[in-house]
């Protein structure tokens, strides 16, 4: 938990600097907001049931559509553009690997109502600013850049039906996952030719803007759209940590034009997060078609990312002061003690009943900065005994002035 608490925290602080309001979502939603008909491998992840009213429901496996669901719902009183941030928990049905649970966290960050490069700019500057804060550097992680439409530009060129964009979506989500021959046969299953299905894969191998220009043209928004984000990375300072792969097409179906994935470079694991332009999204739902962008961040690539390179925080366990009553007639003035000062904003822990030995230990087991003796001999006094446990001074101080030891 303190990991965790650790982690949420830095996504927070992020999300502030970037000015986003946190927001959630119901975990428990209808299982119709993730059920499409892409072939997405989602839809065969869900925890999905029905309840007691005969509804069909699911165990949230992303964010995404609930926030639509919810941008829909605040309808026209919404003023955009919308800058809205949650961490909640997710669920998926699949073969847990290393990074890869069942039930996880996710962090997401998501621009509405801004339609120009702008919005992605700023989502991948907040991802690099989190692996700047958690001692990740461009040389452990990059991130891949693409759009979606410059797989849509490939199939325009080979005179693919549109019909078919969002399942060749899903099928070449897979490039560098399994053998490309297998990308060929599950694209020509569909009754894309020979030479699209080996068009579209040259398309879709190009790392260069330049090699993408030549075989794309100048002149489309696929282009147009990821010079200007690289424009911008040099605007914002972080040109070094994006490279562009036009084998990025992310698998869920409702992206609409740039897409990106965050890995490491070694290698080891798989992606660290993804996101993208995904303008259609509330129209899907039955919505006005406003345009959007976000991201999904899990907690558990980033910690085993954390592990690998040695930065996992050192977060023991932290208490201002104990409270130990030498003698359990001053079990009344001890209690009276830790309440002032757990008034005064110090986190105490009152013990009782127990050796002066295991007290000390216990000292060391939860990192307390003070232990605070009461004594009979002390309190009739007025007085009480306080040991700096970093520095071993002890000293009697009178309940007055114990504000000058804290």
């Amino acid at each position: 938990m303190r990991l965790r608490q650790w982690l949420f925290q830095n996504f927070r602080e992020v999300s502030r600097l970037l000015s986003f309001e946190e927001v959630d979502f119901p975990v428990l939603e209808s299982e119709a907001l993730f059920i499409r008909k892409a072939g997405e491998e989602i839809t065969q992840q869900l925890y999905n049931f029905e309840d007691k009213g005969g509804r069909r429901v699911v165990l949230r496996p992303e964010i995404t559509p609930s926030l639509a669901r919810l941008v829909m719902k605040q309808g026209k009183s919404a003023s955009f553009p919308l800058k809205w941030f949650t961490i909640g928990q997710c669920w998926r049905y699949e073969r847990m690997t290393r990074g890869r649970r069942r039930e996880h966290y996710q962090w997401n960050m998501d621009i509405i109502g801004i339609s120009k490069v702008r919005a992605e700019a700023e989502l991948i500057y907040a991802i690099v600013l989190l692996f700047e804060r958690l001692g990740i550097t461009a040389q452990d992680v990059g991130i891949r850049v693409s759009s979606r439409k410059v797989l849509q530009a490939a199939l325009d060129k080979f005179s693919i039906p549109k019909a078919l964009f969002t399942k060749v979506c899903v099928i070449v989500d897979k490039l560098g996952k399994i053998p490309v021959d297998e990308i060929e046969k599950e694209l020509t299953s569909l009754g894309v030719s020979i030479e699209a299905v080996k068009g579209i894969v040259d398309v879709l191998s190009l790392t260069s803007l330049a090699d993408l220009e030549g075989a794309l043209g100048s002149d489309g928004e696929a282009v147009a759209d990821l010079k200007k984000l690289f424009s911008l990375a040099e605007n914002y300072g972080y040109s070094q940590w994006i490279q562009f792969d036009a084998s990025v097409v992310r698998g869920l179906a409702y992206y609409t034009g740039i897409v990106f994935e965050a890995f490491d470079r070694e290698g080891k694991l798989r992606a660290i997060c993804g996101g993208g332009r995904y303008d259609r999204l509330l129209s899907m739902f039955g919505g006005d078609e406003v345009p959007a962008c976000g991201f999904g961040f899990g907690d558990a690539v980033i910690i085993e990312l954390l592990k690998e390179k040695g930065l996992l925080p050192d977060l023991l366990q932290k208490v201002d002061c104990i409270v130990f009553p030498l003698d359990a007639a001053l079990e009344g003035p001890a209690s009276t003690i830790a309440s002032s000062l757990r008034r005064r904003g110090q986190s105490v822990d009152l013990v009782e009943d127990r050796r002066l030995k295991w007290v000390f230990k216990h000292c060391e087991r939860v990192n307390a900065s003070r232990l605070i003796l009461v004594g009979s001999s002390e309190w009739e006094r007025g007085m009480v005994r306080v040991k700096n446990l970093s520095t071993r001074e002890e000293n009697d101080v009178k309940l007055d002035e114990l504000d000058q030891f804290l």
